[in-house]
């Protein structure tokens, strides 16, 4: 039963081959050594390739920019925008100005007229239910 033409001795001989096989490819794959990896580091310091910690893959140099006005210039400007109104919040953007003018607005209608128009569209089933409209610009 242990003769070579036997199908489990086949089976046996090709896993102990492919066991071999993997074996010395792993062998091959061994990492650095902890010197290994101090001496390249030393090396890369050495020849200025190593990149300053925090800095990861960003370019070493990145090419300075100047402002064309004076910080004093970008300070009366801004102001004389907060004087104005026109200096948006932080956090908001898009089309404040027009918002703030929409609201800032007065009224051409009286509370009374604005009421029985409501209730006029309430009656006839024109109003929109509430959280399915589009979104209205919201009063502070």
């Amino acid at each position: 039963m242990n003769r070579p033409e036997h199908p489990s001795f086949r089976m046996l001989f090709i896993g102990h081959l492919l066991l071999g096989v993997a074996t010395n490819v792993a062998a091959q794959d061994v990492p650095a050594s902890r010197a290994q990896v101090k001496a390249e580091t030393k090396s890369a310091a050495a020849q200025g390739q190593l990149t300053p910690a925090g800095e990861g893959a960003y370019p070493k140099a990145l090419p300075a920019s100047s402002s064309s006005r004076t910080r004093a210039e970008r300070k009366t400007e801004t102001r004389q925008a907060a004087r104005t109104g026109e200096l948006i919040p932080a956090g908001e953007t898009g089309s404040s100005k027009v918002d703030r003018a929409v609201l800032s607005s007065k009224s051409t209608k009286t509370r009374q007229e604005r009421k029985a128009e409501t209730l006029a569209a309430a009656k006839a089933k024109q109003l929109t239910p509430a959280g399915e409209g589009t979104e209205a610009p919201l009063r502070k």
